[in-house]
């Protein structure tokens, strides 16, 4: 973010000058003429701030320059949020007939003393800006335009010294046996292998294409490394080039598709496309197609960092290259940085190498660059240095690991950059999901879409497949009915700090410079006192897990120095009560409160947070109750009370909330009142958990058109489920689990119900009542239903004869289901599934042996098929 993005953030502060918020707001008097000086001034600096972000490298006060700029950028989106809180005050005030009360909640809002201050501040800004602009003549920049091409210098060659390469034995073979498979279709196979930058994809492809094997296999081998623009012509020009040494760089494209046919016809090639960026599936087929005069057994093999680029090219799934173990990275290390033998009269610098080889993770380039930098030096202190410093402080060579890394971020959209970048505020090895990371990226402004009403909740969770596909983001666990889990290597967060810069910083290693967002530590007995420049801050994660710190007294005081903070998450921090001066942070989006056990309410004053979109109370189990107020949150998206159990029941105005896209409860309540939730039809997610004492959800729960996901846990009183599920047409995700007393049966449903639904994920879990799945469950949807998971249903005996219409089910997991004794007719038709997990379920295992099982014929055609006992842990020590 500190990097690279003046020019964005001046953009985005541009777009905001020009919304229709600031056609309303500009309309004081005194402030139009003041925002129209801003908006022009800002234009004419940000025109030429492209060359500057280009040349920054060159002298210090341009970089500084810079700095002043974005800084600049910032606090004018600050100001501009001003008004715009106030606008969402106006709108409060005009509500329902509670007039005067409302005016009292928010007596502070002099419309006129606003505006005088607001036209104060923004002449300081203009004087600002006008200041930054004079500036700009010393530099000599010209005005430039935004591209995505990507100009490097990298090129790859076919050459490796065999001796040198450690670990990929395995990997190889795997590749040769691809490579001599006979088998072949209409195209020719195309096998890509995938993993991060530095982990050694070139070096395994170097080793396949020099093997003995294959070169007596094959009558020709062409070695190509590929350009980010992924031009046709010159890709003619490189494989020409490697199959022949002929230079044809001086004809057109006519005349090379003719010596490329000449020199391909007929004959059993095999073919490397080192390191492909292009994802544009029209360009990859035009190219594929001129290569289609090769005798049968011609095979390519494509080595890329996207998912996404390896699911466009490959005929079959991508190799997904593994990190080298520890062991094999140690040796790799230790033959780089000693001589042969000589590792043996330093045991002190091989013990501090273990640790070196640590901070790789894997990653054989990261070896590479650490082990050839102690090559030279044999001085222990030295050693030390590089064990104990972070990558990001390492001076880099152009072909060593952050370089190289660096080259992925370079080709990130600049919406993805910010995003990635703000994630190295988070711990190595923190763990995070959609659900948690989205609302922070919505609080900083960091989602744009090109379509005009797509929901940001939408726009996070296509970011997050970018970034997992470009291998940012590695999955740690993904459960289809819940959100997936991910967290970022070593090297890639080491890589977005790197471009963060001094704008992000973590675990109380911060620096003198504006930092924007932070988390702190408040527990560490080392920890220094926090920044004093916390005024600039966005984001703040304060964490005081111990319980050491004077958290109250601690929270106070940051709030009281951060007044422009969009995020702040205090989750199990140690504290009875949350500051009153929580209502001094207007800009503030999302809050988070989780696992807080002491708290038993929250200040009324919270309720002044008009910008407000997130509140998250997850596992606060001591608090009593809401706001009073919570009405006046009208710009609130997502309330989280999952696990506060002490709620007596929810609060009337809940209804108000009409923003409210995702709602999570727990509550004391037997019944759910009427005209409640129902009046939420914006609500996308709803989840019901811990419930105890809840009977009956809401009838007119078909009044949510928008809902997607349906979750209903830890119910145990809760008898039926409502008839108005099956007017739900939107809903995507149903999962029941752990709701004793429910009865399931509602048969009258199944004949009303049309085959219009769009439920593709269903989880049933801990109904002991049930003994057969009824067909209503599917809402209409067994055409779309994808993932069906059936665990601890102790009394289910039979599965019905509708499975066989699945036929777009993809995963089916059946778990401690001890009666289920035999698997449906007609499951061979279901040609979609590619998943079958069977765990404890004794009889069904007998008849699903492999081969030899009765029911095995029905799932013969399954490709990943488990079946097993359930895991047992022993009381042994």
């Amino acid at each position: 973010m500190a990097e690279s993005f003046a020019f964005e953030i001046a953009g985005k502060v541009l777009g905001k000058l020009g919304s229709a918020t600031y056609e309303s707001i500009s309309l004081a008097r005194g402030v139009r003429e003041g925002l129209e000086k801003l908006k022009l001034t800002l234009a004419a600096i940000r025109a030429v701030v492209l060359d500057a972000e280009q040349q920054q490298a060159r002298t210090q006060e341009l970089s500084l320059w810079l700095q002043r700029f974005k800084d600049a950028c910032y606090d004018v989106e600050d100001l501009i949020d001003e008004f715009e809180i106030q606008e969402l005050r106006k709108r409060v005030l005009k509500r329902r007939s509670t007039g005067r009360k409302v005016r009292h909640f928010f007596s502070g809002s002099n419309p006129w003393a606003f505006r005088i201050r607001m036209s104060y501040k923004i002449k300081k800004a203009n004087e600002m800006l006008n200041e930054i602009a004079a500036e700009k003549a010393r530099f000599h920049l010209t005005e430039k335009r935004e591209t995505n091409v990507i100009h490097r210098e990298r090129e790859t060659y076919s050459f490796v010294k065999t001796s040198s390469v450690i670990g990929r034995d395995e990997a190889k073979q795997h590749l040769v046996n691809f490579l001599m498979d006979p088998t072949d279709g209409e195209d020719i196979p195309v096998l890509p292998i995938v993993g991060i930058g530095g982990i050694g994809k070139t070096t395994l492809a170097q080793l396949v294409f020099n093997a003995e094997s294959v070169k007596s296999h094959f009558d020709l081998r062409i070695w190509v490394c590929v350009t980010e623009d992924f031009d046709i012509k010159q890709l003619m020009i490189k494989i020409i080039k490697s199959a022949t040494g002929m230079n044809c760089k001086d004809m057109n494209k006519e005349e090379l598709l003719k010596v490329l046919q000449d020199c391909l016809n007929g004959k059993r090639f095999f073919m490397v496309l080192d390191d492909v960026w292009n994802d544009d599936n029209k360009k990859w087929r035009e190219l594929k197609d001129l290569l289609c005069g090769g005798a049968q057994g011609s095979r390519i093999i494509v080595t890329t960092r996207s998912l996404d680029v390896a699911t466009i090219t490959g005929t079959m799934p991508p190799y997904d290259l593994e990190h080298l173990s520890n062991e094999n990275c140690l040796s790799l290390f230790l033959k780089l940085a000693f001589k042969e033998g000589e590792e043996k009269q330093h045991d002190n610098l091989v013990k501090i190498g273990e640790g070196i080889v640590q901070k790789c993770k894997g990653v054989a380039l990261a070896v590479k660059t650490l082990g050839s930098r102690l090559r030279s030096t044999r001085v222990q202190h030295d050693w030390e240095l590089v064990r104990d410093s972070e990558l990001v402080k390492l001076k880099m060579k152009e072909n060593d690991i952050l370089p190289a890394l660096k080259l992925s971020y370079d080709h990130l959209p600049w919406y993805l950059k910010q995003c990635f970048a703000f994630c190295s505020v988070f711990p190595k090895d923190f763990e995070f999901n959609p659900h948690d990371l989205i609302p922070l990226w919505v609080a900083n402004g960091f989602l744009q879409s090109p379509y005009e009403n797509e929901e940001p909740e939408d726009i996070g969770d296509r970011y997050i497949q970018e970034l997992q596909s470009r291998s940012f983001f590695q999955l740690v666990e993904d459960d289809f009915v819940y959100d997936p889990v991910f967290k970022m290597h070593d090297l890639i967060h080491d890589l977005a700090l790197s471009v963060a810069q001094n704008e992000v910083n973590s675990c109380n290693h911060y620096s003198t410079g504006n930092v924007r967002h932070l988390w702190f530590d408040l527990s560490k007995q080392d920890a220094s006192p926090l920044p004093n420049n916390l005024g600039c801050l966005r984001s703040l994660f304060l964490l005081d897990e111990e319980g050491k710190a004077d958290s109250e007294s601690r929270i106070a005081e940051v709030i009281s120095r951060s007044k422009h903070l969009r995020v702040l998450d205090l989750a199990e921090c140690s504290f009875e009560q949350l500051p009153n001066n929580i209502r001094y942070l207007k800009q503030l989006r999302c809050l988070n409160l989780t696992d807080i056990g002491n708290i038993k309410r929250l200040p009324n004053s919270i309720c002044n947070l008009q910008s407000l979109q997130t509140l998250s109370l997850d596992g606060c189990r001591e608090i009593e109750e809401l706001p009073k107020d919570i009405r006046y949150l009208t710009s609130l998206k997502t309330l989280s009370l999952d696990g506060c159990r002490e709620i007596e029941e929810l609060p009337k105005d809940i209804r108000y909330l009409t923003s409210l896209t995702s709602l999570r409860i727990t509550t004391k309540q037997t019944r759910l009142q009427e005209n409640g939730i129902s009046c939420l039809t914006s609500l996308r997610t709803l989840a019901f958990s811990e419930c105890v004492n809840l009977e009956k959800l809401f009838e007119d729960i078909q009044n949510l058109k928008a809902l997607r996901e349906l979750y209903i846990e830890d119910c145990n009183s809760l008898v039926s489920l409502p008839q108005g599920l099956k007017y739900l047409t939107a809903l995507e995700t149903l999962f029941i689990s752990d709701c004793e007393k429910l009865d399931l049966t509602m048969e009258e449903l199944e004949l009303e119900r049309k085959e219009d639904g769009s439920l593709r994920t269903l989880g049933i879990e801990g109904v002991p009542k049930l003994e057969s799945l009824p067909q209503w469950i599917l809402l209409g949807s067994a055409k779309r239903l994808q993932c069906l998971s059936i665990e601890d249903l102790e009394n289910l005996s039979t599965l019905p004869t509708w499975f066989q219409h699945l036929t777009s089910l993809q995963i089916l997991d059946i778990g401690n289901c001890p009666k289920l004794s035999f698997m449906p007719e007609g499951m061979q038709h279901l040609t979609a599934l590619q998943i079958l997990d069977i765990i404890g379920c004794p009889k069904l295992r007998e008849r699903c042996i492999e081969e030899t099982g009765e029911d095995w014929p029905k799932i013969a055609h399954v490709p990943d098929f488990y079946c097993g006992d359930l895991e047992t842990t022993s009381d042994e020590e």
